[in-house]
């Protein structure tokens, strides 16, 4: 039993310290698009992106997955087109 709240405490700690970072790096890509340093803006932002995709998995969270798991692929669709 306390090892099992013990892997709830270490995946939380995790989950917050995955979803700042990743926000972070999706701001970053928001000001590399603002300042037109492409392509760094994409791939800024596809980390981000899997960051929240991570979280979402960690959260066992549908919504934040999904909104992510498509925003992933069009992103890399888009970015395979080029």
């Amino acid at each position: 039993m306390a090892s099992e709240a013990t892997d709830i405490a270490g995946r939380d700690r995790t989950a917050f310290a995955v979803k700042w970072v990743a926000s972070v790096i999706q701001i970053l890509g928001y000001a590399g698009t603002a300042f037109g340093w492409t392509p760094w803006n994409l791939y800024l932002f596809v980390v981000g992106v899997l960051g929240w995709l991570f979280v979402g998995v960690l959260w066992n969270d549908r919504a934040i997955m999904l909104i992510h798991f498509v925003a992933l692929g069009a992103m890399l669709t888009g970015m395979a087109s080029q």
